[in-house]
């Protein structure tokens, strides 16, 4: 297989060699389903003449090379991966046509045909390093270029790209689309969407927009358009202001695409999404919330990403970072969903703290030498911690400031690219703080500090002194500058309410708060209150104590927020037992009133249960977790959100025969519960845990597949089948991953998710042997994108024990592992060593 790669050191030398890059493309999509048709057009200059530079592009054929007029000869010029363009002048036009792969890994042009009507629908994904999967070209971010696309379709067939459609075929005839010429993007946001897609066009005054979906989840998707269209005016009429830009492309149209590999994709007026976000039947809101940040994320990356654009993949951090700040900013001034800030705590930021403490983990600013390394580092750091550190950034600096550099920074570097300096310089000339020091504590370290209080109390009641302590571990033993609050809190009749914040910088392990002293002592102290800055958080034990019956008392939702994920930290750490997370947690989740903390306490309280608790109190805690979680369902307002959350929860975890009968009553209908309306995403839920509990047979699994004859009917069904705990189901499931190359991600995650139950390692023996001796040859035959997910997803956590950890090193010590699974390898044994600290813990607890 040939390897797909470019480091960064070509891309500079091309980038210094080729400038003025236009590029026409013109495909055929109706040659067949393996494979299709390119021709395609470069004019750039050159400035050097006489030097040789190369193409990507891997294609299945090279038919034809044409430089500046003459044919160059195939075998001297075409690889697996690059065409080379010898003895280049000062102008240059260069002609190549090609037979192109179809894809089905989610990269390139990546064909699906829909089961239910046999429809054939297309997308593309060029991110990082794929766009010459579809069309020869400079595939590097820092040679932007036109991109004027032709394209050849099939009757019925809707074709979208980035630019608004001059020509196509009328009343649904097959014939040719052609596309206005872009402005100069960078290959990596080109984009083709094609197929059978029903689209819904809002072509209003000043923007068109229109959204798509293929034609079979269409019903599903028309009635969330009218949120989706607020949700998208809102965001670009704030956007613009903030930004001190118009929105800066023609258009803007959101398609939902099916087996997408990721959540969404930034293409300029042709934003790409996963059919995860089409609901097929009812959500909780917290569903709805996290769909308007991915439209908001995808938004401000047109701006941030699209406008102007990273020079290299090392601020790939700063690309993603910014547009998730930005999301969620955007979602506080701008949407429906003012308290965004309690589900990014609860949510990215754990990803993020997850992450720091891997023994993989980087620094924000990575080094990105080549483009292998750039796909491992779409991850938590990337991510989650570069927003929180943009977050401490815009306490650091303040948010007017931020804004105003954000405006200097799009006005100066438009169509262009640019760098972290760059930004950075931005926020300077606007708020007068030095940024160079604090991106080196924040951005060129790694690692996560922890921050405490320690409190003395006057007789008077009032505090005599509060500090705030910080900490670092001696593998990142870096103490940063924090720019936070430390609030005080109060029992009253309506709850804990916030009486005192007082905002300071903190620097070195030990920061005395003036403005608290001589303050009466409330009855909780939060030492980052209101989330200002990333860290572990950790509490006094007078607060400890009121909290273990009185959390959900707080009456803002972020406060509550904080102090969860800072209990579900020290269950990671194994340093709060199972036993005392559930127990606080039975005290106080039942009042939880936040529908996506919620729902993420109560995977929490599984995953406490399966994963770092006392493996001999599974079946016991599952089964109280079950009655738990049944009662709730009964007393929740029907029909609630909150009872929806429940109703799940409650099918997660029924264990003994009595729940599961229940639970296979509920779906036989039954079981009837006021407000529970058992549709087909319940329905499929409630099968896939019967399976896991080993209550759904073959026949039941069938049967609810006839009922549901789609795509994802089929992957529900897969799901089902591998969580089933036996031998044969768990083998099944097994060689469909490892033999069938043919399979999408998104099937291969639920094929995995189903398989590796952590509560089989009955059913899993033998499995953590099979998978070490599968490696290799996943790595060999695989795409990095597919080997990383499988090599992650299928790693035998089921069967977490010391000779796993053992056999894991041994397969570490080898010197010829790639790199990129050697750092899968790291990550998790490490889950593995918490896991085993964390039930020891709960053992001795």
């Amino acid at each position: 297989m040939a390897t797909e790669n470019l480091t960064r050191d070509e891309a500079a030398e091309r980038a210094r060699l080729i400038a003025d890059v236009e590029t026409s493309v013109a495909l055929d999509l109706t040659t067949g389903a393996e494979t299709f048709e390119v021709s395609c057009e470069l004019i750039f200059g050159c400035t050097e003449p006489g030097v040789a530079s190369f193409l990507d592009a891997t294609c299945v054929t090279v038919h034809e090379v044409v430089l500046n007029g003459t044919t160059l000869a195939l075998d001297d010029v075409v690889s697996d991966t690059r065409i080379t363009l010898p003895g280049l002048a000062a102008e240059n036009t260069v002609t190549v046509r090609a037979t192109m792969p179809y894809k089905h890994e989610g990269k390139g042009l990546h064909r699906f045909v829909d089961p239910a009507d046999q429809r054939v629908y297309l997308h593309s994904q060029c991110e990082p390093f794929d766009a010459h999967l579809i069309y020869p070209c400079f595939d590097q971010p820092d040679l932007k270029t036109t991109f004027a696309l032709t394209v050849e379709a099939p009757q019925e067939w809707v074709c979208v790209s980035n630019e608004v459609c001059l020509e196509r075929p009328q009343d649904g005839a097959a014939g040719t689309w052609r596309f206005e010429t872009t402005p100069r993007i960078s290959p990596y946001i080109t984009a083709l969407v094609a197929g059978s897609y029903a689209e819904f066009r809002f072509d209003e005054e000043e923007l068109p927009q229109g959204f798509y979906v293929r034609r079979s989840l269409a019903a599903s998707l028309e009635p969330d358009l009218p949120e989706l269209l607020e949700v998208t005016r809102n965001g670009l009429a704030w956007m613009a202001e903030a930004f001190g830009a118009p929105y800066p492309f023609s258009k803007y149209d959101q398609l939902f695409v099916p087996e997408f590999s990721a959540g969404a994709m930034e293409n300029p007026g042709c934003i790409t999404f996963s059919e995860t976000f089409v609901f097929r039947s009812k959500v909780t809101d917290a569903r709805n919330e996290r769909r308007a940040e991915v439209v908001l994320h995808e938004m401000a990356h047109m701006w941030f990403g699209d406008l102007v654009t990273m020079q290299w993949w090392d601020d790939l951090w700063l690309n993603e970072s910014f547009a998730t700040f930005m999301a969620l900013l955007a979602q506080v001034e701008a949407t429906r969903w003012p308290d965004a800030w309690v589900t990014f705590n609860d949510a990215e930021k754990a990803w993020a703290l997850h992450q720091d403490q891997l023994p993989t983990t980087h620094p924000i600013a990575a080094d990105m030498h080549d483009i292998l390394s750039v796909h491992q580092n779409f991850d938590g750091i990337t991510y989650a911690k570069g927003a929180s550190v943009l977050r401490q950034l815009v306490a650091w600096v303040g948010q007017d400031a931020f804004l105003d550099g954000c405006k200097t920074y799009f006005a100066e570097h438009a169509w262009g690219n640019a760098t972290l300096s760059d930004f950075l310089g931005s926020l300077e000339e606007a708020s007068g703080r030095e940024l160079k020091s604090w991106s080196q504590e924040w951005l060129e370290t790694t690692g996560v500090n922890t921050i405490e209080p320690a409190i003395t109390l006057a007789e008077d009641g009032t505090y005599a002194e509060v500090a705030v302590l910080q900490r670092a571990t001696d593998e990142h033993p870096t103490l940063r500058r924090h720019r936070l609050a430390v609030g005080v809190y109060d029992r009253t009749d309506a709850g804990l309410v916030q009486r005192e914040s007082a905002e300071l910088d903190v620097s070195g392990p030990r920061t005395v708060v003036d403005a608290l002293a001589g303050v009466r002592a409330g009855d909780v102290l939060i030492a980052n209150d209101g989330d200002l800055t990333f860290c572990k958080l950790r509490l006094d034990d007078a607060s400890t104590e009121v909290l273990r019956t009185e959390l959900h008392t707080f009456v803002d939702a972020l406060p509550r927020t904080i102090v969860w994920s800072a209990a579900w930290d020290m269950v990671r750490d194994g340093q709060m037992p199972t036993s005392v997370y559930l127990d606080l947690l039975t005290n106080n989740v039942t009042f939880e009133s936040e529908v996506g903390v919620l729902e993420r306490l109560l995977g929490r309280a599984r995953a406490a249960v399966q994963r770092y608790g006392d493996q001999s109190k599974v079946r016991e805690r599952m089964s109280a977790l079950a009655d738990a979680a049944h009662g709730r369902v009964i007393t929740a307002e029907p029909g609630s959100d909150v009872q929806l959350a429940w109703v799940r929860h409650w099918a997660s975890c029924a264990t003994t025969s009595e729940q599961t009968k229940n639970v296979r009553s509920l779906l036989d209908g039954k079981l009837k519960i006021d407000g529970v309306t058992v549709d087909t995403d319940l329905r499929w839920h409630l099968v896939v845990g019967l399976a896991a509990a080993g209550a759904a047979d073959e026949a039941l699994i069938e049967a609810e597949y006839q009922r549901d004859r789609t795509d994802l009917g089929e992957r529900q069904a897969a799901t089902a089948r591998a969580a089933r705990p036996t031998v044969e189901a768990k083998l099944a499931a097994w060689e469909r991953l490892t033999q069938d190359a043919s399979l999408s991600h998104t099937v291969g995650r639920q094929l995995w998710s189903g398989m590796f139950q952590l509560t089989h390692g009955h059913v899993l023996a033998g499995f953590d042997r099979r998978y070490l001796d599968e490696l290799d040859r996943v790595w060999a035959e695989r795409s990095i994108d597919w080997a990383l997910e499988w090599s992650e997803g299928c790693f035998p956590h089921p069967l977490a024990s010391q000779q796993l950890h053992d056999d894991v090193d041994a397969v570490l010590a080898r010197t010829d592992l790639p790199g990129p699974l050697r750092r899968v390898l790291l990550e998790q044994q490490d889950t593995l060593a918490r896991t085993l600290r964390a039930r020891a813990a709960d053992v001795a607890g």
